[in-house]
């Protein structure tokens, strides 16, 4: 949608032009007005922010924010786990496990592409649930699966032809990527994840604070 020009808003609020380009000024520092040379600019719609905190959780991130979640799956597949995904689930190679590939939306556009692979204790629960249907969390909960604690790695990547095809993007196209393991209380890995978002739909908060009164201390490392 484009912004009015300055000499409507100037009419309609009965100021004078300076008011009005500081007002548009910080309206572009915001990154709530883009374009505009030589032409009105853009009205850029908000940006879903994502904290750090419910990553895991699209489903009740999105409710949360008001927005309308969705799904499509494109993959529900018990196979043995290559070499790299045993790793990274910490189990022998070869071992059974459930992955399961999404395509999640925000009001019916397609925000990102999830790729969740599971322990087949926690895979063979799932198999009874149809991922079309909604929150995978929600389900493992109700289930009495026991998800304890969770890791994120972000960083940036291209699309891949995967990606691409899925999220109707062009194969390159920047997507941020965040990196998953879940593990349960007393340390196992149940989940590795992968999920790639669109950019202009989601962004990321991040809130750290200081606990060098009770010896804790936090980290942040860029990858």
């Amino acid at each position: 949608m484009r912004a009015p020009s300055e000499a409507e808003l100037c009419a309609e609020f009965g100021v004078s032009r300076g008011p009005v380009r500081q007002a548009m000024a910080s309206l572009r520092t915001d990154g709530l007005l883009v374009g505009g040379q030589g032409s009105r600019p853009l009205v850029r719609r908000n940006v879903p922010e994502h904290s750090a905190t419910v990553l895991g959780s699209f489903t009740a991130w999105a409710d949360g924010q008001g927005h309308r979640p969705g799904q499509r799956t494109l993959l529900q597949s018990r196979h043995p786990a290559d070499a790299e995904l045993a790793g990274r689930l910490d189990i022998a190679a070869g071992e059974p496990v459930l992955t399961i590939v999404r395509v999640r939306t925000l009001d019916d556009e397609p925000a990102l592409i999830e790729r969740m692979s599971f322990v087949w204790e926690v895979g063979q629960t799932l198999m009874e649930f149809d991922p079309d249907s909604g929150s995978i969390n929600r389900f493992m909960i109700d289930h009495g699966v026991d998800l304890y604690s969770s890791d994120h790695l972000l960083d940036a990547v291209a699309a891949g032809p995967e990606d691409a095809d899925a999220l109707g993007v062009d194969e390159g196209s920047p997507l941020l990527r965040v990196r998953r393991r879940t593990q349960d209380s007393v340390g196992r890995i149940i989940e590795s994840a992968e999920d790639r978002y669109l950019p202009g739909h989601c962004s990321i908060s991040i809130t750290n604070r200081l606990t060098a009164a009770s010896g804790r201390q936090g980290t942040m490392r860029l990858a």
